[in-house]
């Protein structure tokens, strides 16, 4: 086996990352900016892990090799009598669970390499967020290209129905009278002055504490307007019918992603609306970020497997890994992918009993890394032509209760056609997610989807629940499900324990915010001295990047 594996020069390094999903490539270009040397390996073949971007084949093959099984627990650690040092063995842990492949024959969807399927999908960006700004001051924008998502939509009475996000749009909306429309356009006034510099009327601090929903009732916008807004425009993911639930938002906290949605709108002048997506699937950011890591030095391996963690036998402290040739690498700190178990619970130690047990209610601790409790149910389906007539790529938020009176959450629909270069010409990748508590609650509100928004084949809609089933399969106008996919993913939290990171799964949100806020936390615990990407003067035109 050795002969396979070639010894890696140097072998000492002050940060050694396992995985190359965004979280970890992030760490890893950040570390080599702040002058960090840094060494990158992947078992895998390819880039991206959990955040990649894969052909069919290498898909259903992911999903399948991770889906859930009996847990291996960690190795007790292990070394010689005479040595000052600890080994444990590295474990994978199951993140994924109910995974289901559509049956159907791949060889007619054409040339199947040429798909691109994310498995974090459906997943874009804001063009004015924090991690379009940083994909521009680390210059990874150099190594992407974007395009706009076409569409902004909602599910309403069964149809989907444009997003009025616009003076414009508004306007153009024959849905709303022109009473509603100007209580809407003067809303959206108090919106824009509450963030103006310049100054302008401000919301009240006791209005910015209420229930969103509450506030928006006080603005005199009716029931329909306020859906549009909290789904499709602030992307609450929870059902705020119910004054009583606890996970109402603030008004603060609806105005603050309303006023980022418009902020995006026109950001850019050769952009349409508030969105873009990147040519070739969400799997190029973190390859973008692994160039620029490459850039300032960083050394890159894939198919290097990981075998044990090495630890101080006496202070129990991270000293370094053995990879599978048996060479021993060296580094102060360890980036891991959420795959791998925590090896510290091996030692059963007071700091790791203590750490876990102050993990916070909804968060239950598996195989030593913090999970959180809630899941992800997500879909990728393949169809025959677009939702939307003439457009390719279309965003649609089906609102809590819209398919059936048991849905609570918000169910996100993402549509990509071959312009984006992530299907043959002629089809349309169409990503499905809801966070849900149980996986048969989120397989439930999947189906249900499929079922409103596409024709299914004859006996795929004869072994759905016939609950969630339309009363007629041959629906008019609906695209044909060619090909589909399936499954539940964890949810997990960051973790740092004895020099040792664990990153985040992705998680159930439309865009990168809070998985980039995480990374930026765990490179400031790491490096507290050094500034996560530091301003660099611009060379060229933002519009360009």
């Amino acid at each position: 086996m050795a002969s396979e594996f070639p010894d890696i020069e140097p072998s000492q390094f002050d940060l050694i990352v396992v995985g190359t999903g965004l979280p970890e490539s992030i760490l890893a270009a950040a570390a080599s900016v702040a002058g960090k040397s840094v060494l990158h390996l992947d078992p895998a073949p390819f880039y991206g892990s959990h955040y990649a971007s894969l052909p069919i084949d290498a898909f259903t093959s992911f999903l399948n090799s991770h889906q859930e099984t009996s847990s291996t627990p960690n190795e007790s650690p292990s070394g010689d009598k005479d040595s000052a040092l600890l080994t444990v063995g590295l474990q994978k842990r199951p993140l994924y669970s109910s995974v289901e492949i559509s049956s159907g024959d791949i060889g007619s969807l054409g040339r199947t390499r040429s798909f691109n399927l994310d498995l974090s999908g459906p997943r874009l960006l804001f063009c004015a967020d924090s991690m379009v700004d940083m994909i521009l001051r680390s210059s990874a924008s150099h190594h992407l290209e974007f395009k706009s998502v076409e569409a902004n939509c909602i599910w309403v009475d069964g149809e989907l129905k444009t997003v009025p996000d616009s003076r414009a749009a508004i306007f153009q909306d024959r849905s709303l009278g022109l009473m509603v429309k100007n209580r809407l356009m003067n809303f959206f006034k108090l919106v824009r002055g509450h963030f103006n510099s310049e100054g302008g009327e401000r919301i009240s601090d006791e209005d910015l504490e209420k229930p969103f929903v509450q506030f928006l009732s006080e603005q005199g916008l009716p029931d329909n307007v306020k859906c549009i807004i909290l789904y499709a425009i602030a992307m609450v993911d929870y059902d705020q019918d119910n004054a009583e639930a606890q996970n109402l938002i603030k008004t603060k906290d609806g105005i603050e992603n309303l006023a980022l949605y418009n902020a995006s709108s026109g950001r850019f002048s050769n952009t349409v609306g508030s969105f873009i997506y990147p040519l070739y699937g969400q799997g190029e950011l973190p390859q973008s970020f692994c160039r620029c890591a490459a850039v300032k030095g960083a050394i890159y391996i894939l198919r290097m497997p990981v075998m044990e963690i090495i630890y101080d036998k006496e202070t129990r402290h991270y000293k370094g890994i053995k990879i599978a040739s048996g060479q021993q690498l060296l580094s102060k700190h360890l980036v891991l992918d959420p795959s791998f178990t925590d090896p510290a619970s091996a030692f059963n130690s007071p700091s790791y009993r203590e750490n876990n047990e102050n993990q916070r209610s909804y968060v239950e601790v598996i195989d030593g890394v913090p999970c959180i409790k809630q899941k992800v149910a997500r879909a990728v389906c393949v169809t025959s032509k677009s939702l939307q007539s003439d457009l390719s790529n279309v965003l649609l938020v089906i609102p809590p209760k819209s398919l059936y009176p048991e849905q609570q959450m918000c169910i996100r629909v993402l549509q990509l056609g071959s312009n984006l270069s992530v299907c043959p010409p002629d089809l349309f990748v169409v990503y499905i997610s809801m966070l849900c508590d149980e996986a048969r609650q989120g397989k439930d509100a999947i189906s249900a989807a499929m079922n409103a928004l596409f024709m299914l084949p004859v006996s795929e809609s004869a072994e759905n629940d016939t609950s969630l089933q339309s009363e007629s399969s041959e629906s008019n106008g609906k695209p044909k499900l060619l090909w589909h996919a399936i499954h539940v993913q964890k949810l997990t939290q960051h973790k740092l324990t004895e020099g040792i990171v664990s990153c985040p799964m992705p998680d159930g949100k439309l865009d990168y915010r809070d998985i980039l806020q995480s990374t930026r936390e765990l490179f400031q615990k790491i490096y507290p001295d050094d500034e996560f990407f530091p301003e660099v003067a611009a060379t060229e035109n933002v519009e360009d990047d």
